[in-house]
């Protein structure tokens, strides 16, 4: 089944105290963003990769590409302008994919550019077994649930918790019926917006080194990642 990737890149630099927008700092010398690119990629060459910037980023995106050419050699994709919130921009990347067949659609943060081929493949594979996966980690942490109620925290069993990454893969006709829905605050995702159409969510096993760059604590660790073998 054919695989696209819409790769949602709305972030700023302020947890970053950075002036430069979080997904184009460098990372091993490479806009972060290319990094995330190239992992779908090298998953499957075939898979058509969309971008989802702010309309005031594109510009910057694009003088990037001409400085760093290996992203449109190595990751050719197509840019959209985001909305205004995750909902919204997801929604404009899906919008571009008019009178196409049935497909496979992976919603990745741009931010997450150690997301493995491995993992990128098998989400792939169980989404075209069971209608959908959303990536996952178990919790290494105790966690307590804070009751307003009670007002006192509530002990959780950390084995029945999961955080949440992405790519989250999905049928591109559950989507599509997915967003056009009305946006709700309740959607912290695009598998939460999926699911308030009643479909079940199915969760595969990912990595923790799969981190979402949002601090210059994340950028360092990411960069220890990365140093050459």
């Amino acid at each position: 089944m054919k695989k696209i990737a819409i790769i949602v890149a709305g972030g700023s630099g302020q947890r970053m105290n950075s002036s430069v927008a979080k997904q184009f700092l460098l990372l091993r010398n490479k806009p972060i963003l290319f990094h995330t690119l190239l992992a779908f990629k090298v998953a499957d060459p075939s898979t058509t990769l969309i971008v989802v910037l702010p309309a005031n980023q594109i510009d910057y995106w694009q003088a990037l590409c001409k400085q760093f050419p290996e992203i449109e050699q190595k990751a050719p994709h197509q840019v959209v302008a985001g909305g205004e919130t995750r909902f919204h921009s997801s929604k404009n990347g899906i919008n571009t994919l008019v009178d196409r067949e049935e497909c496979l659609v992976a919603i990745h943060d741009g931010v997450r550019p150690l997301i493995d081929p491995e993992t990128i493949n098998k989400a792939f594979s169980h989404a075209e077994k069971v209608g959908n996966c959303v990536v996952a980690v178990s919790s290494k942490d105790s966690i307590r649930f804070w009751d307003s109620e009670s007002q006192s925290f509530k002990s959780v069993l950390r084995d029945e918790v999961k955080i949440i990454q992405t790519p989250q893969i999905f049928a591109l006709s559950s989507l599509k019926k997915a967003f056009d829905q009305e946006f709700s605050p309740l959607f912290t995702d695009d598998a939460s917006v999926i699911e308030a159409t009643g479909e079940t969510i199915h969760l595969i096993e990912g990595t923790y080194t799969n981190l979402k760059i949002t601090t210059p604590e994340d950028l360092l660790v990411a960069e220890s990642i990365l140093q050459p073998k």
